[in-house]
């Protein structure tokens, strides 16, 4: 069944969702751009590879707001917390003591996590929209999706409302559209904030208990609960709305593919940009999309498939963006496409390399053209999606080893990734 990418209003589906957008490795894998992927509708055997991009509603004034919206707001937490430039240790910071994975005491979750949670609210003229945040420092910085704040142009306005229901203006502190994330500065913020405490996204394990928190269909506050359905789930989607504008009228372009946290959680339309939380009240994941049914009667509300950005990725995005106002990428050098080989009585699917960069990561390394990479430090890949983002994940000069199979024999190989080079959306 095909699960096509496509923004859906939260109240009807969209009649057409139109196609999974074509996908552009150039800022992950490879410069200068390579000729596109050919376009995919739906998702392989296995693997899905296009999700629903939500779009949430104004609450007040009825215009639909920015695309793929599907905010989850995330907590707050008592005792010490942590900012987004967050210590290493932070993870081990138990905001909710009474937590246990085979019993949660999500009372004392939601009451740590909510105090984090905001609603943000972007008005352009006559068009708007609503996602969620979450707060990541006492300096009024909160975390988001890019797709919540990318239509802010010129004379937008944007709002952050708290927990207690006081509204603040804001401003955008950086954007990274290749990864999905934003970071909005609460003009003079109270002193009394309370940031969310930082988890580890590398510590989740399948089956783990999760909570979203957030703002959906302009409902604040909402908490659902459920499990880490899947790690490292390779999802594409696209920022593209109509005919690839956003409500605003904006080009938005720019692939998003996410080595991303999928849970069963609900998320729905006016979840995006908030958190995803584990039983101790720890910010593991910031919630992006959701898969959707296709075809003109195609479900636009939970379906149980939620996917969510890891935490150790948004985190140092964040602190790049509060530095910089923008993100560096890592960069490996080369062009992938879905790929298979043989070896003995077996057939592995992964990324099949069909263009190495000069003088870049892959090249250094020894990479070849019709290798096929299967794995990244140990993680499966299975496709070029799958490559594209287990890369993005990395940090720039950090060094993975390549599980590649070349003449029917599996090898590793080591590459220290460079950094990406700037690609317009």
């Amino acid at each position: 069944m095909d699960h096509p990418t496509a923004p859906i209003p939260p109240h009807s589906p969209r009649p057409d969702a139109g196609p999974t957008p074509t996908t552009s490795y150039a800022t992950a894998l490879t410069a200068p751009p390579a000729p596109p992927m050919r376009r995919h509708r739906g998702r392989r055997i296995g693997e899905l590879t296009a999700v629903g991009i939500l779009s949430a509603a104004l609450a007040t004034g009825g215009t639909w707001g920015v695309i793929s919206l599907t905010d989850q707001g995330s907590g707050g937490s008592t005792g010490a917390t942590s900012s987004s430039q967050g210590s290493g240790d932070s993870a081990s910071v138990v905001p909710v003591s009474t937590a246990a994975k085979s019993n949660p005491d999500w009372n004392a979750v939601t009451d740590t996590v909510s105090p984090s949670v905001v609603a943000i609210t972007v008005k352009s003229g006559s068009s708007g929209g609503e996602g969620s945040g979450v707060i990541i420092d006492d300096k009024g910085r909160v975390l988001t999706n890019d797709h919540v704040v990318s239509g802010a142009g010129d004379g937008a306005r944007i709002t952050v409302t708290l927990a207690d229901g006081k509204t603040y203006a804001a401003t955008i502190a950086g954007q990274d559209a290749s990864t999905d994330l934003a970071v909005v500065t609460i003009t003079d913020p109270p002193k009394d904030l309370k940031p969310i405490t930082m988890g580890s996204s590398g510590g989740l394990e399948v089956g783990d208990p999760v909570m979203a928190v957030g703002n959906p269909l302009g409902l604040a506050g909402t908490v659902t609960t459920g499990i880490v359905s899947a790690l490292n789930r390779p999802v594409a989607t696209s920022s593209t709305q109509g005919q690839g504008q956003d409500p605003f009228g904006q080009q938005q372009s720019t692939p998003v593919v996410t080595s991303a946290i999928q849970t069963s959680a609900a998320i729905n339309p006016g979840n995006s940009g908030g958190a995803l939380v584990d039983a101790a009240g720890r910010l593991v994941g910031i919630n992006s999309s959701i898969a959707s049914l296709g075809g003109s009667g195609g479900q636009s509300g939970n379906i149980g498939i939620g996917f969510a950005i890891p935490v150790d990725e948004a985190s140092w995005i964040a602190e790049q963006l509060i530095e910089d106002g923008s993100a560096q990428h890592a960069f490996l050098g080369v062009t992938p496409a879905d790929g298979s080989a043989t070896m003995g009585a077996a057939t592995r699917s992964g990324a099949e390399v069909r263009q190495v960069s000069g003088g870049s990561a892959a090249d250094k390394a020894g990479l070849r053209k019709g290798d096929l990479i299967v794995g990244v430090d140990g993680t499966n890949v299975s496709s070029a999606e799958s490559l594209v983002g287990l890369i993005r994940a990395q940090r720039s000069d950090s060094t993975v080893s390549l599980s590649v199979i070349r003449d029917g024999q599996e090898q590793t190989i080591k590459a220290a990734l460079g950094t990406a080079p700037s690609v317009q959306s």
